[in-house]
């Protein structure tokens, strides 16, 4: 009896004094909202099958950069999620720890930090997400300039480039659309100048619920929300890739400094990273960065691939040193 009874105080006490991480089955992302790349289903595919519970988030990249700082000294997220910049950003300033994931050899370089402190999970194409029912008769735009007429007043919505990375994006598309370069944003300036005139609705969230609803009937967005909307929700929806042209944007996740619970931080990135975490994402009309093969009845769902030339890869890591500047230009010059 004594030895029993030693035996279950030291099995008592060993799973009292038992590491966090290794009982923990939560696990906190920073930036993974639900209407957002289709987080939903990546979310309840991680507790399914890893048995690791994930709380919706709605940061944007912007939002997450800051609270990553502000919990610097004590981190709450374990894993974070955000645009292929602000991701660079987080590991030159030793917010994010290195950590190569399943499949991590196959992500092409320049899609990821040679350390694995960041590394792209899929990417996007920038276009013009369009409801075509909240129109009122007025043609389908084709082109940016096209929502620089009259007849688009009021109908035009963007995220502040300032803040959310889909907005910056957003921005350095229409830059290079019109002649513009990493280093001369003067372009883009000039445009969201002239649409200024044309009364646009400039959220700082997601706002793909705003657009299925018609509030916003045309926005600056990713080719998968567009696609999304098109494929998932009732009504009339379109993805335009602009006829002047525009840039593909990887979106990167990293493995958080001093996470709390890191191993569980690492179960979730190999999930995102294995075949059927990739596969997830193409159901959700995202391209993996992965080599994987697109589902048929995906791809047969994309604009063709003459459309997708249009789309242009960029130096992320020069996008990310010109983001700063960029923004307070934006701001000083624009809002």
């Amino acid at each position: 009896m004594k030895l029993s009874a030693t035996l279950l105080a030291a099995g008592l006490a060993l799973a009292v004094f038992q590491p966090a991480d290794a009982r923990a089955q939560d696990a906190i992302c920073y930036n993974c909202p639900p209407q957002w790349a289709d987080w939903a289903s990546m979310l309840a595919a991680i507790k399914s099958g890893i048995g690791i519970d994930m709380p919706f988030d709605n940061k944007n990249s912007g939002q997450t950069f800051a609270q990553l700082v502000a919990e610097r000294q004590s981190p709450v997220a374990d894993v974070a999620y955000y645009g292929v910049t602000t991701g660079i950003k987080a590991a030159e300033q030793g917010l994010v720890t290195a950590y190569k994931p399943t499949g991590f050899d196959e992500i092409p370089d320049g899609l990821k930090d040679p350390d694995g402190r960041w590394f792209a999970v899929h990417s996007g194409t920038i276009g013009l997400f369009v409801n075509v029912d909240a129109l009122g008769g007025v043609p389908v735009p084709q082109c940016f300039d096209d929502l620089l007429k009259p007849e688009y007043s009021g109908m035009v919505g963007y995220l502040d480039p300032s803040s959310a990375f889909v907005g910056y994006a957003s921005a350095v598309a229409i830059n290079i659309a019109h002649g513009g370069t990493l280093d001369d944003f003067d372009p883009a300036i000039e445009y969201f100048k002239a649409l200024a005139e044309n009364n646009p609705i400039v959220p700082k969230q997601t706002a793909y619920a705003r657009t299925v609803s018609g509030e916003i009937p045309i926005q600056f967005d990713y080719d998968f929300n567009a696609y999304r909307a098109k494929y998932t929700e009732d009504g009339n929806f379109e993805f335009v890739l602009p006829c002047e042209k525009t840039i593909t944007v990887p979106y990167v996740m990293s493995l958080v400094a001093d996470a709390p619970h890191p191993e569980a931080g690492k179960k979730v990135l190999d999930f995102i990273m294995s075949d059927e975490g990739q596969a997830i994402w193409t159901n959700a009309f995202l391209r993996p960065s992965r080599p994987i093969d697109l589902p048929e009845e995906v791809a047969s769902k994309f604009l063709p691939a003459s459309d997708y030339a249009r789309a242009e890869a960029v130096d992320y890591a020069r996008m990310e040193a010109v983001q700063q500047g960029f923004g307070e230009r934006y701001l000083n010059e624009v809002r």
